[in-house]
């Protein structure tokens, strides 16, 4: 009985989610790669002679593959990336943190639109304006207090200028 499924199991055609799971797919799948953003990252990342430019059309349609696919990706054009990743906060934080060539302000900008990632994006990325961050952070009370005791390491505000103005 078990040789009878193992048998049927290797017969199986298998799908391209699978192969690209499994190290099974071949540059002959690309056409069905592209038809998805997930699909398009790991084909990129794991098939050798994958068309890089057509994979990142792809996957720029979506935030988290955007953000992906430029930090994994080499070859992978930052500035097309950074504008799909962007769109959403959290991706934005991630993407200024941990993609090298990543453009800060714009970055800062997209992940400044949540508290929660503010706060992530002040006390994580160099070079962030804490004015900007400390401003959005100050919108839920949460992050306005770990703001003030992780960024600038006192919850007695008695740093001049920057925490007096809120």
């Amino acid at each position: 009985m078990l040789s009878k499924i193992l048998k049927d199991f290797t017969d199986m055609p298998k799908t391209l989610g699978y192969k690209l799971q499994h190290n099974m797919a071949t540059l002959a799948d690309e056409e069905e790669a592209c038809t998805k953003p997930e699909w398009a990252y790991m084909f990129a990342k794991n098939i050798h002679g994958a068309d890089i430019e057509k994979c990142q059309e792809v996957a720029c349609k979506n935030p988290i593959w955007a953000y992906e696919f430029a930090k994994d990706i080499p070859g992978a054009d930052i500035g097309k990336c950074q504008e799909a990743a962007c769109i959403e906060p959290r991706w934005a934080y991630m993407f200024a943190e941990y993609v090298s060539g990543a453009d800060i302000e714009k970055c800062q900008e997209a992940a400044c639109k949540h508290p929660a990632y503010a706060y992530c994006f002040a006390r994580d990325v160099p070079g962030a304006d804490l004015y900007k961050c400390r401003v959005s952070a100050s919108k839920d009370p949460h992050y306005k207090y770990h703001f003030d005791k992780d960024v600038f390491g006192d919850t007695k505000k008695h740093y001049y200028g920057l925490i007096y103005a809120f």
